[in-house]
């Protein structure tokens, strides 16, 4: 337990030092580190070296390191205690449309919400924010004690946004330098906007494309009508397919891999009394449409999916134009959990698909991604640990909570470093990430930041 006297000051420093805290972050947020346009790539590089600068100041020996993209920054600080790795992205959504924003992106502002003081700008919640947290944490260590609490090497990407192209390559080529006893990851939220989380499990993701063809051409349907193939009519059937009137996806061996939740873990999501009816009453829905026999708590969180993401074939302009289409397009995603392996999830879903073709049509596949779920291990003492310091700092329980969204470099930490990561983070569902008028809450920003203090505290 770490005594009153080593953390009490740490927590009156971050209170005191609120303002200039926030004005570090707002002079983050200033820089449009916008990794997917590559028009941005001076800004990416800017918004480098500007966290290279901040982590030299805090006794980091730090750089930016150069990738085939954009930089990676490294700095490694601190000494005796666990080994920490914190992770962190520094770069951005784009604005658009930017005609929905009420003032530009990349001018932060603090403006009055309706449940308190709230930071606008773009990157504020996803990820600056929040990885800003962390730093402002570390600062207030180093001012207070002159020293970080344990050694620490802090890693901030710089393509998280645009699918963290060269994320394996590094991890495989500084794998000695970047492996820890934990990596903290902080880009996740607070559940029902209220409480404190640890994300122990996240959802992996494959995505499919699917072209059927039948005809060489569009047909006149009164020539060819009731006589051709129709790749319209042919998706459709196969789409419709690919569930049960239960909800259970039909693809052979789908759920290969799939596990039962532990019955601790399975407790703990049903003391957080979960408002599915607020859920989807939020955006006009109230009937819960997944598999028939699990808790909705259990259909975001811990079981797989099968979703038609899009689909389009044929004249779709305005007015009327009677053809039947030469050929029928659709996107297919699966959130993948537990062992399931995407690989043989791909074959399996493409055997299935092309098993069910009629004469005369065709069907070409285009992949679009994939990423095994990640499970993190809660007997690790890191997860007790950090959980009590979230319930001190919040004055409410802590809970280990699922996450229906994909975070590949957890899972890419366990495969590469051969690490559990640990997600916490402090934004809320109404933050409006990859949206106009992003937002972080002022309380978020110095409670998150009073977390990170007592989290390096008991792990240190």
């Amino acid at each position: 337990m770490t005594a009153p006297h080593v953390l009490d000051p740490v927590l009156a420093r971050i209170d005191a030092t609120l303002p200039e805290a926030l004005d570090r972050l707002m002079d983050l947020l200033r820089i449009p580190s916008i990794s997917t346009d590559p028009a941005y790539a001076p800004d990416c590089a800017r918004a480098a070296d500007w966290l290279v600068a901040d982590l030299q100041s805090l006794g980091f020996v730090a750089a930016a390191r150069p990738t085939p993209g954009h930089p990676m920054v490294v700095g490694h600080g601190g000494a005796g205690g666990p080994h920490l790795l914190f992770y962190g992205h520094y770069d951005v959504q784009p604005v658009d449309p930017l005609s929905l924003w009420d003032r530009d992106p990349f001018d932060p502002e603090l403006q009055d919400g309706p449940k308190g003081k709230v930071i606008r700008a773009r990157g504020a919640s996803d990820d600056k924010g929040q990885l800003m947290t962390f730093l402002e944490a570390c600062r207030a260590w180093v001012e207070v004690h002159g020293a970080l609490p344990c050694r620490l090497t802090v890693f901030l990407e710089g393509e998280e946004e645009s699918g963290s192209p060269s994320m394996v390559g590094f991890l495989q080529d500084n794998k000695a330098e970047l492996t820890a006893d934990i990596a903290l990851i902080c880009d996740t939220g607070l559940f029902q906007g209220t409480d404190p989380a640890i994300v122990t499990m996240l959802r992996g993701l494959l995505g499919e494309e699917l072209t059927i063809r039948a005809a060489s051409r569009d047909l006149h349907s009164g020539m060819y009508g009731g006589l051709a193939a129709n790749p319209i009519r042919v998706l459709s059937r196969i789409l419709a397919g690919l569930h049960d009137d239960a909800g259970r996806v039909q693809v052979p061996g789908f759920y290969d891999g799939v596990t039962e939740l532990p019955d601790a873990i399975r407790q703990q999501w049903q003391a957080l009394s979960f408002d599915h009816a607020r859920f989807l009453g939020d955006i006009g829905l109230s009937v819960p449409a997944g598999e028939v026999d699990r808790t909705p708590l259990e259909m975001i969180w811990s079981r797989p999916t099968a979703e038609v993401n899009g689909i389009w074939g044929g004249y779709t302009g305005d007015g009327f134009k009677t053809v039947l289409p030469g050929e029928a397009h659709a996107k297919v995603s699966f959130r993948l959990v537990g062992a399931q392996d995407p690989f043989a999830i791909r074959e399996a879903f493409r055997a299935w698909v092309q098993a069910q073709l009629p004469g005369d049509v065709t069907v070409e596949f285009k992949g679009h991604g994939n990423s095994p779920a990640s499970v993190m291990s809660v007997d690790n003492p890191a997860f007790a640990a950090a959980r009590a310091a979230l319930t001190e700092e919040w004055g409410r329980p802590a809970a280990f909570v699922g996450a229906g969204g994909s975070i590949p470099v957890a899972g890419y930490f366990k495969t590469h470093l051969g690490m559990d990561a640990m997600l916490l983070g402090f934004g809320r569902d109404d933050d409006q990430i990859h949206s106009p008028n992003e937002k972080y809450d002022l309380e978020s920003f110095h409670r998150g930041i009073r977390s990170w203090a007592r989290v390096l505290a008991k792990l240190a």
